[in-house]
């Protein structure tokens, strides 16, 4: 059973995170766009517009991108289209990406388009805002509005008083990135971060939207994730707030229990460690099902064959994420219809209580 940490997954936290809360997320990062912004119009998402314009092979330094339709405060009421990204790490073609979604986007929806880059990667020294093309007396230019998320890290302690959601994700974010992957720093810091999460006294969906970019974003090993939801537990009382979804509860309850039984049995019979990790791995999978079927049933009624199949064959992490996306849906067919980049992310998740 490893006790290293996993990678760092950041797609999915700040895509929650930013549809959750996308004022803030604009005030926070981009305050002069903000400013020109009427927000008493709702912002339009149009991702799925945006799905439909690919630009070569998304890298895997892009953790994010937004196209949001947005209400100008100009008198006219112009609308603006704003295209977001945010890059978790250095990528030498994001000027021409940016430059390549722009042109298209304003093309094909003959809206102008404002191109916005959150750099969110370690490198303070990288900073790319522009892309510029000549050739043979012909010359291209464009820029981009970009924000620095380790300009933040010099107040550490602002960030914590801070009321501001965001203020508490750039922590998150930063001190994910400080940990370099260390459990016992990974532990201490996302424990700390969770307990913040209840002296801002936010409201409960934005503790419980927070509480999920927390444990996606700073993945634990098994261990020390475990120690982890039992002083979530605690917190839950403390605070009567309830934090776990039912998933993570019958981890630590009866199915934990269960697989781990499961595990031992299994393990016992083969005579191998490698048994006891499969078994166990094996008893989460069904016990995870189990319930996420009586919850869907609960909702939706009785399940079609399509979805019991799925069901069975489902990993842990699958169901993890069709139990987050059950808590928003409003039909059977939203909780199975993930984005091309949370089916990515789920490939690349190892079979953990994570």
């Amino acid at each position: 059973m490893s006790n290293i940490a996993q990678p760092a997954r950041y797609d999915l936290p700040w895509k929650a995170a930013l549809t959750h809360a996308f004022h803030p997320f604009m005030d926070f990062y981009f305050p002069d766009f903000s400013a020109r912004i009427d927000w008493t119009k709702r912002p339009r998402f149009r991702d799925k517009e945006l799905a439909g314009i690919v630009i070569g092979t998304a890298p895997d330094a892009m953790v994010a991108d937004k196209l949001v339709e947005l209400c100008l405060r100009d008198g006219a009421g112009h609308r603006v289209l704003a295209h977001i990204e945010i890059q978790a790490q250095r990528d030498a073609t994001l000027a021409r990406r940016m430059h390549d979604y722009n042109y298209h986007i304003g093309k094909t929806y003959g809206q102008p388009v404002a191109s916005l880059v959150l750099l969110a990667d370690a490198d303070p020294n990288w900073r790319p805002s522009s892309f510029h093309q000549q050739v043979l007396g012909t010359a291209r230019g464009f820029s981009y509005t970009t924000a620095k998320l380790l300009d933040y890290a010099a107040d550490t302690h602002g960030l914590e008083s801070s009321h501001h959601p965001f203020a508490w994700v750039t922590l998150v974010h930063l001190r994910t990135q400080q940990a370099h992957h260390d459990p016992d720093e990974l532990y201490t810091a996302k424990l700390h971060l969770t307990r913040l999460l209840f002296k801002h006294r936010w409201k409960r969906r934005r503790i419980i939207v927070l509480f999920n970019v927390i444990n996606w974003m700073m993945a634990l090993p098994e261990p020390h994730q475990r120690r982890y939801w039992q002083a979530a537990l605690r917190l839950e009382k403390e605070h009567e707030m309830k934090l776990l979804n039912p998933l993570e509860q019958m981890f630590l309850d009866d199915g934990v229990k269960i697989g781990l039984e499961k595990g031992r049995r299994e393990g016992l019979e083969q005579g191998l460690e490698q048994g006891l990790e499969q078994g166990l791995a094996k008893g989460r999978v069904e016990g995870a099902a189990a319930l996420l079927e009586r919850l869907l049933t609960q909702r939706f009624g009785p399940l079609p064959k399509t979805v019991l199949s799925k069901l069975k064959k489902a990993s842990v992490a699958e169901v993890e994420a069709w139990s987050d996306a059950l808590v928003a849906a409003e039909s059977l067919k939203q909780v199975f219809v993930p984005t091309q980049s949370t089916v990515k992310h789920l490939k690349k998740l190892p079979l953990s209580l994570n």
